[in-house]
Order: structure tokens, then sequence, then C-alpha cells
């Protein structure tokens, strides 16, 4: 089991763990800064270092699967070919220093928050996305056109508006009572552990308080605030079929 730290802070650039399998798939340790891919946002790529300083390059990080291929409680670090001298010198109970590629991630994070802003703005649910470290992609389930400089501009008041971004869960029962919660209709939020995480993006929605942007259960990483975002647009929109709208999230040049 690898203990996911980037669940409770998506700011930890790097931690110390120590190496508890060496696999054909790759490495896993007891703890991890590292997202691995899922729920549509991409893997962690980054390095493990050792204690006299060498250095294992990580080009990307997956959830890890038993024999049958059903999903385990691992997190898997993929190395980047031409590194076998040194994996084979690699054996569990190896302390390291896990640290990611900040700035790949913070593009992450600031594009995984826009992608729930534009939730917001597109109230339809969604049947696919991407989180990459240079573009996303939501695709709607709808049939009316959309406008990419409407777009564009509402998602920009959003990030000016500078919302505060929250972590916290639910329970099983309450996601149960609040099905409207889930946003997408290709990614269910995972179950087994009796709480749910979610990204609250704005208030409460009480009267008299801060209003309520968005609130879905996600697992990814994000940014503490939309003002953190900085300048993002809508590249391209696109009628995929004649029930989705396709749109295409990318940094303002």
């Amino acid at each position: 089991m690898t203990q996911d730290l980037f669940r409770q802070d998506a700011y930890l650039r790097e931690c110390s763990a120590h190496i508890t399998a060496v696999t054909e798939a790759g490495i896993v340790l007891d703890r991890t800064v590292f997202y691995p891919l899922g729920g549509g946002q991409a893997g962690d790529s980054g390095m493990l270092v050792m204690a006299d300083g060498t250095a294992l390059a990580i080009a990307d990080t997956r959830k890890g699967k038993d024999a049958e291929g059903n999903p385990t409680s691992d997190i898997v670090h993929i190395p980047a070919p031409g590194q076998e001298a040194l994996l084979a010198t690699l054996t569990p109970g190896t302390a390291v220093t896990a640290r990611i590629d900040w700035e790949r991630r913070h593009r992450m994070m600031r594009l995984h928050t826009t992608s729930h802003l534009l939730c917001h703005v597109v109230p339809q649910l969604v049947n696919g996305c991407s989180i990459t470290p240079d573009y996303a992609r939501l695709d709607f389930a709808m049939t009316d056109p959309l406008d990419k400089e409407q777009l564009t501009a509402a998602i920009a008041a959003l990030v000016a508006a500078a919302h505060p971004l929250t972590v916290a869960s639910i329970s099983d029962e309450e996601l149960d009572a609040n099905p409207t919660l889930v946003k997408s209709m290709s990614v269910q939020p995972p179950r087994g552990t009796g709480r749910i995480r979610t990204i609250r993006i704005g208030g409460d929605g009480c009267e008299g308080g801060a209003p309520l942007i968005d609130l879905q259960p996600c697992g990814g990483t994000h940014v503490a605030n939309t003002a953190e975002i900085g300048a993002i647009v809508v590249t391209k929109i696109e009628k995929k079929s004649a029930t989705t709208r396709r749109v295409v999230l990318g940094f303002a040049p």
C-alpha cells in the first residue's frame, strides 16, 4: 500500500520514502507525492533521488494492478528508458526522495481547476475529459452550440474573482442522496473507504455568504484559489457527435 500524500496537500513537491517493491511495471514506494493517472488527469513525472545523490528519472505514474488486472492500493512509478543499470541496484527498503516535476504538475493543477469552473459555466453532464500539462478537454453531453469568446470571458471572470478551493469529503450515503454532485457520466468516484473526496470552489452558497461555484467528487490535484490559475482560453470547440460538444482549454499565449 502506498500512502498518497498528494491527496492531502497538492503543493508537496517531494517526500522521503522507502522502496517496497521493484517490478516489471515499475517502482512501488511506501509513500509518494506522485499522482497516478486517473480521473482524466495524467500521471506525474519527476525523479527518485538516492541517498548518494543518484537520481532515477520517472516518466509516468500509474495505479498498481494485481495479477488479474484489478487495481490495488499501490502506486507505481515508471522509470524512463535507459536506466537498467541503476534499476538493478534498487531493492526493497532502499530510502529515496520522491520529487515531482513541479512545473508540469502545477500546470495540470491550474487546468484541472479550470475544468471545474467550466462545469459551472456549462452546466451539462460530462462524458469524457483529459487533463494534461498543456491542455484540458471536456466533452459535454449537449446539442446546443457553444461560443469560444463567451466561455473564455466567463472563465476569466471566475479566475479574477479569486474564489477559494476547499478539499473535503462526504460519505457514500451523502453522495447517494445527492447524485447530481457527480458531473461525469464516464468516471464514477471511487468507493470502498466510506468517504469520497470532494472539491468545492467558492463558499457554501448560504444566504449572505460567498456563492458556491462548483462542488463535485474529485481525486485530482488543484490550486488553492482560482486567482492562481492565470490566463486560460478556450482554444477549440468541436461537435464530436450529434449529442456531444468538446471544449478544449489552453494557456493564453
